[in-house]
């Protein structure tokens, strides 16, 4: 029986594609023109989904290394991996770098004063009620280490989750899960590991069916690493990922790649600090961005809009976030900001909501109502009430 019986359905044949290669199920077209060009659209697709070729053997990877930094963590977190710079020789990748760059925490306070009130007075308005929160007295307090991440399948809510990792994350999608003895493969096993949701919920068999395609080739994944002040890509899947950001190269409407096993800088904080003064100041005329966008097996940017491409990943650094809503004046209210922790009500939780509703019932019937007098009990003289009895408390 068709799923929609008063139109008009043709019943098409995927005879010429092998049987593997594509769906088994027979498929209904609607009548209406945006969803022949939905299915036309994603008839075309599979071809041109964005698959590393293959690539010829060479020297293995060196296994990452997790040297001993001078940086003192807290006790609760274990001092964070350091990845060579970009070089010709795959083997040097994944190394430590020579030095200790600075960090988070010891760049923001040598940038940080410029944005105090004694440089900013003449571009804050002249009110004594706007004043700079503690956050950039205190920058410890920022969440350096915060990451909030956000996937996107065609068509479907966003999922969204925050991380917090001082060396970063990988996404992946696979039941394989990485080990120590792996390291080569799917990156060091203390990095947050963040899976893909599943696409099972996608309505459109065709659409599902692409998605998964690119999913399949996601099993080692792409790691985003936090590396001193600054955010970097490391693409080790198969599937082709581009990606747009503060960092991108100026390519306007053309694809940007991720190169394979290639450290990209995505977000540097010192830089966005640098912008943030400059728009303070009056200097600059928009804000610096710091929203990092990827797209997975199609090209991007491109003339297409993002909402059309299968699966795509927002990334944004919370600290940079939360400076620049604070001086916009939306920290206070952010609806990203202030996450509101409550439980799914229980079978008990229904009960308490129950009696508030019978107890503000009552309430409004005493105020409509006026106090009638008791009648008055037999054996009980004037100014005598009798006692309530309460069968329920009474026992035999």
């Amino acid at each position: 029986m068709p799923p929609q019986p008063y139109k008009i359905y043709e019943v098409c044949s995927n005879g010429h594609a092998p049987a593997e290669s594509q769906p088994s199920e027979d498929y209904a077209f609607g009548a209406g023109e945006e969803e022949e060009e939905e299915e036309e659209e994603l008839q075309r697709m599979l071809p041109s989904l964005s698959l590393t070729e293959a690539v010829q053997p060479g020297p293995p990877m060196a296994p990452y290394s997790l040297p001993k930094e001078d940086v003192k963590w807290p006790p609760t977190l274990q001092p964070p991996v350091v990845l060579g710079p970009p070089a010709p020789d795959p083997t040097s990748l994944l190394g430590p770098t020579p030095g200790n760059p600075a960090g988070f925490g010891e760049l923001l306070p040598a940038v940080l004063p410029s944005l105090q009130p004694g440089s900013l007075a003449a571009s804050l308005p002249p009110t004594g009620e706007q004043l700079l929160p503690d956050l950039l007295i205190s920058p410890h307090m920022l969440p350096l280490t915060d990451l909030e991440i956000k996937f996107q399948y065609r068509g479907r809510p966003p999922r969204a989750l925050t991380i917090s990792n001082p060396q970063g994350c990988r996404l992946f999608y696979s039941q394989l899960e990485a080990t120590q003895e792996q390291v080569e493969l799917f990156g060091p096993v203390s990095l947050e590991q963040v899976r893909f949701p599943s696409p099972e919920d996608i309505p459109s068999d065709k659409q599902r069916f692409y998605t998964n395609q690119l999913l399949d080739v996601l099993d080692r994944g792409l790691i985003l690493q936090l590396q001193g002040q600054d955010l970097y890509a490391i693409r080790l899947c198969q599937c082709k990922v581009f990606w747009s950001g503060p960092c991108a190269s100026a390519h306007g409407s053309q694809p940007n790649p991720i190169q394979r096993e290639v450290k990209t800088k995505l977000f540097s904080l010192e830089h966005f600090l640098n912008e943030l003064i400059l728009f303070q100041k009056g200097q600059t005329n928009t804000p610096p961005p710091f929203e990092i966008f990827f797209c997975f097996g199609e090209e991007w940017p491109d003339l297409k809009p993002r909402e059309k491409k299968l699966i795509t990943v927002q990334v944004v650094p919370v600290a940079a976030r939360l400076l620049l809503e604070m001086f916009s004046g939306e920290l206070s209210w952010s609806a990203d900001s202030i996450r509101l922790q409550i439980s799914n009500p229980d079978l008990k939780d229904h009960m308490v909501e129950q009696f508030k509703e019978l107890h503000h019932i009552w309430q409004s019937q005493q105020r409509l109502q006026p106090v009638a007098q008791a009648p008055p009990v037999a054996g009980l003289g004037a100014g005598q009430v009798a006692w309530p009895m309460h069968p329920v408390g009474m026992q035999q």
